[in-house]
């Protein structure tokens, strides 16, 4: 019996273009094993209900493009039998890179073929998934100006950040973590299911998609002159080591904080209240990983 596998296509994610992509899926896939079908999407959220009309239909649903679209999937496949897979096609490809999925679009149809499945842990941010990471406060607020600019990729999402940086101020959080309270200023406030943003950019160096627990990155205010050696810490994967940094692991988070103002999941950015709710979903979501992928 052949496997069912459905590609989701998002012909505009991460300023990409994907025209290319079923003759490569013709050319790559193992048609012995797979019976395949191809979809594009037409509008923003087409993705989640191409999935989730599909999710008993067919073994395999993929997404091709970016982390939105990543996300649109997989919270249709999240507590179904199906497993999501991947083509990546975003800016960052943070969950993608995580778990060891090959970056080339050749590479990552021949790992569909392979069909190496995990199951993963999934959070949840004031009801919305999230399966790499969720934040608020200056990632957030980048997330937001990234998504209004023309151009993607690093280079636009790094001149950002620059740009943003001077005059953003850093706010008071009060956190409670499994029934343990915290006050903290911070910087930004990201909550890691996977140990980075994307492109290798590592704010959570030991976390773990399979632990059952989501790690709390609190970024406290550091000097200006600092914030490219907290860049070099992520891609050298020390972002732990700094004293401006604090992860606290958990399952149930509380947040408070003073105003309201934008959080981001998976990158994608919302506006949100003051308080904002956050949990794990353990072993929710199964996923087509990359040979290399140790758990």
């Amino acid at each position: 019996m052949k496997r069912k596998v459905l590609f989701v296509i998002n012909p505009i994610a991460g300023g990409k273009a994907k025209g290319h992509v079923p003759a490569l899926i013709q050319q790559h896939i193992d048609k012995n094993t797979i019976d395949y079908t191809i979809v594009f999407t037409e509008e923003a959220g087409h993705a989640h209900w191409l999935a989730k009309d599909a999710v008993n239909t067919y073994q395999s649903i993929i997404a091709v493009g970016g982390d939105g679209t990543i996300n649109e999937v997989a919270s249709a496949v999240v507590g179904t039998k199906a497993a999501l897979g991947v083509l990546p096609f975003g800016s960052g490809n943070g969950l993608s890179r995580f778990l060891s999925i090959p970056m080339d679009t050749v590479g990552a149809i021949q790992n569909i073929n392979i069909n190496k499945v995990e199951t993963i842990d999934a959070g949840q941010l004031n009801g919305q998934w999230f399966f790499n990471m969720a934040g608020m406060g200056f990632d957030a607020h980048i997330s937001q100006v990234f998504a209004e600019q023309t151009t993607r990729g690093f280079i636009t999402y790094f001149k950002s950040a620059v740009k943003e940086i001077v005059n953003y101020k850093s706010e008071t959080y009060n956190l409670l973590i499994d029934g343990e309270e915290y006050d903290r200023e911070a910087f930004m406030l990201s909550i890691a299911n996977s140990s980075q943003y994307g492109n290798n950019a590592h704010v959570s160096p030991q976390a773990s998609v399979q632990d059952g627990l989501l790690d709390v990155c609190v970024i406290k205010p550091f000097p200006l002159y600092r914030f490219p050696e907290m860049g070099m810490r992520m891609f050298t994967k020390t972002a732990d080591k700094s004293k401006y940094v604090e992860i606290i692991r958990g399952k149930n988070i509380s947040i408070k904080r003073g105003k309201p103002g934008a959080v981001h999941v998976d990158g994608e950015p919302h506006n949100a209240g003051t308080n904002a709710e956050v949990h794990i979903v353990p072993r929710s979501l199964n996923v087509i990983v990359g040979n290399n992928y140790h758990s």
